[in-house]
């Protein structure tokens, strides 16, 4: 089974969470900007929440590789506690990717709330999350 990771992240916190999977999964995380160069079995897709949804770059990403993606597995970070996971899943099964009803998410430090997460241990519970849905 093949598995990657894939991110979008404006303030780091995702970025930190792809890169404690990816390691997990000994890959290399990527930002949604770059493509799929093969097929893959398991994409970790992984997004915080802006303004109550994922970033388009996201849903833009899986219109570009939906013919590469055999599943997607979503995470992230959110100060507000709201998951991408619905938002995400809905874009993928839109265009036809089996999407996991497994998902990571934990909080993100924005401004003055959650501050320093995530922090090692969402960082160790996500590398767990990735080996155990890859």
């Amino acid at each position: 089974m093949s598995a990657d990771v894939f991110y979008y992240s404006k303030g780091g916190n995702t970025e930190k969470i792809a890169t404690a999977m990816a390691k997990a999964l000994g890959v290399t995380p990527k930002d949604v900007a770059t493509d799929l160069v093969r097929p893959v079995d398991t994409v970790f897709i992984g997004a915080s929440v802006y303004a109550g949804r994922p970033a388009p770059e996201v849903s833009d990403f899986l219109k570009r590789n939906k013919d590469k993606i055999g599943k997607i597995v979503v995470f992230g970070s959110s100060a507000s506690g709201k998951s991408t996971w619905q938002k995400i899943s809905a874009a993928g099964k839109d265009l036809g990717i089996t999407v996991s009803d497994q998902y990571y998410s934990c909080p993100g430090h924005f401004l003055f709330m959650h501050k320093g997460r995530p922090n090692q241990e969402d960082l160790d519970k996500a590398a767990k999350f990735a080996r155990e849905n890859q």
